[in-house]
């Protein structure tokens, strides 16, 4: 029995999992204050868990950006305001009287999906989630790969369009920057001169929108261009994609499916699978993390 933690741009979420099954799954708005705020909630609500729980002592905390090779600091989360260089397990030992196991969230929602999800029966498998950001995780033989300096899986950070627009941690062309959920609603906004929702722009693709469509399919072309050039370089059995942009559903996969197929015809063809634990992922992974991988 562990407690998972989720925290996003825009929410942080908790559960407890208990063998293969979440329970408890709450989310609250991510403050909006400094990542000291972001910490008094993190505790509050796993004292709260722990008030009904008292034995899910075990703690896994994910959230978005690189961490230390030590996994104790977050260097930088794009997406959370004020949370740059923080340190997050001290800050949580000093909150709750216990030791936190910190995790990217993307390498969480991958070992979700490897263990309990869409590639649970594959050795090797390359969790992508496209949302607000894009990021990534894989998993080698059962175990997470963080690399020498525990960046290893940041797709969302890898230069797609040198020169491009400018993505959150400041550099130019990111994959991020240029095929998110947010890149795509920014696009269609610009080429459609009104504001348009990452939602909207791929129902109006999907309905025949010329423009919308040209915005859709750049992104979706360059996902799927990323997920060739990681067949080349990893070749692993199957990649698993989820996050908000991804939930679009067939239109999506089938996209980015052919964009991949194409990228890496003569190689391999890249299996790609829906995500089957939805917003689930990143918090089931998290309570995971902190039992399978403990920091």
């Amino acid at each position: 029995m562990s407690i998972g933690v989720d925290v996003g741009g825009t929410k942080i979420a908790v559960g407890v999992l208990v063998g293969d099954e979440l329970q408890e799954f709450h989310t609250q708005p991510t403050p909006e204050s400094g990542w000291a705020a972001v910490l008094d909630a993190i505790a509050g609500q796993v004292r709260q868990l722990q008030a009904k729980y008292p034995q899910a002592r075990t703690v896994g905390l994910g959230i978005p950006g690189p961490i230390t090779p030590d996994r104790k600091r977050v260097k930088f989360a794009p997406n959370i305001y004020g949370f740059t260089d923080v340190p997050v397990v001290e800050g949580l030992y000093e909150r709750l009287g216990q030791h936190v196991s910190l995790e990217n969230d993307a390498k969480a929602a991958a070992l979700a999906e490897a263990e309990l999800g869409a590639a649970r029966a594959s050795s090797s498998s390359v969790y992508i989630t496209v949302s607000t950001g894009i990021g990534s995780g894989i998993v080698l033989n059962g175990r997470l790969w963080r690399g020498q300096h525990g960046i290893a899986g940041e797709l969302g950070h890898v230069v797609s369009v040198p020169g491009g627009p400018i993505s959150g941690a400041g550099q130019a062309g990111t994959l991020e920057a240029v095929a998110s959920g947010t890149a795509i609603a920014r696009d269609a906004s610009y080429a459609l001169n009104r504001e348009v929702s990452t939602a909207e722009a791929f129902a109006l693709a999907q309905s025949g929108d010329r423009i919308a469509g040209r915005v859709v399919r750049g992104a979706m072309q360059r996902i799927g261009l990323a997920i060739a050039d990681l067949q080349k370089m990893l070749d692993p059995e199957v990649f698993v994609l989820g996050g908000g942009v991804a939930s679009v559903g067939a239109y999506f996969f089938e996209h980015v499916q052919a964009a991949a197929d194409e990228a890496a015809e003569g190689f391999a063809v890249p299996v790609i699978r829906p995500a089957q634990l939805g917003s689930h992922a990143g918090v089931i992974g998290a309570a995971l993390s902190a039992v399978l991988e403990p920091a």
